[in-house]
């Protein structure tokens, strides 16, 4: 899956949506000259390294969701991504004040519900009653069970999880089975042969 039409047809991106995304991307590159975003190597992919990566997740969202939480939200991938392409609001936590300025200034210019918390992922499970998400996603953030430590307060309060996870997913798994119950699926990833989506729809901690 390569170039921009590619993937706007393989998601079957709406105009307007594949209008705000083109936004979102534009904003991204000029950001990316001041603070580091995205991986530089990417820069020359990011419709099929990025883009492609967040909107994979659409076709495994309930129909009825209307709420998200992004952790570690970074870049705004895919929180933020999936806000543009559907109407969801985003709640994107981000500590990192100048990748915050720039989650806020791409909601603005691409007209996404979101709202960006800067704080700690590891405050972030506070929030979570009010905010009473159907979705909760992270990329690249941490290991499986520091991951559920986060998400766990989300998914407590109804949310299903939807995790990015690389060639060592089986043993995050594992790991994680020492101390949490779970209810997962993992889907192949489109966009990295190695990679899965991994859907959590229940974990409750094992007693000690």
């Amino acid at each position: 899956m390569t170039g921009q039409q590619a993937v706007l047809d393989r998601f079957d991106v709406s105009r307007e949506s594949a209008e705000r995304l083109e936004t979102y991307v534009s904003l991204l590159l000029t950001w990316q000259t001041r603070i580091n975003l995205i991986g530089p190597s990417t820069r020359d992919d990011i419709w099929s390294r990025h883009i492609a990566d967040a909107l994979q997740l659409l076709p495994l969202l309930p129909q009825s969701a209307k709420v998200l939480a992004d952790l570690g939200s970074g870049a705004g991938i895919p929180g933020l991504i999936l806000a543009i392409a559907r109407p969801l609001e985003a709640h994107l936590f981000e500590s990192n004040l100048k990748k915050g300025a720039f989650l806020r200034e791409a909601a603005r210019q691409t007209g996404a519900e979101a709202q960006v918390h800067s704080q700690r992922i590891e405050t972030a499970g506070a929030l979570a009653a009010r905010i009473k998400a159907d979705v909760v996603t992270a990329r690249a953030l941490a290991p499986l069970p520091k991951l559920l430590d986060y998400a766990q307060p989300f998914l407590e309060n109804g949310a299903i999880g939807y995790f990015h996870k690389g060639q060592d997913v089986d043993a995050e798994l594992t790991d994680a089975t020492k101390s949490w119950k779970m209810q997962v699926e993992k889907h192949p990833s489109m966009t990295d042969s190695r990679g899965v989506i991994l859907v959590v729809k229940e974990a409750h901690r094992v007693p000690r």
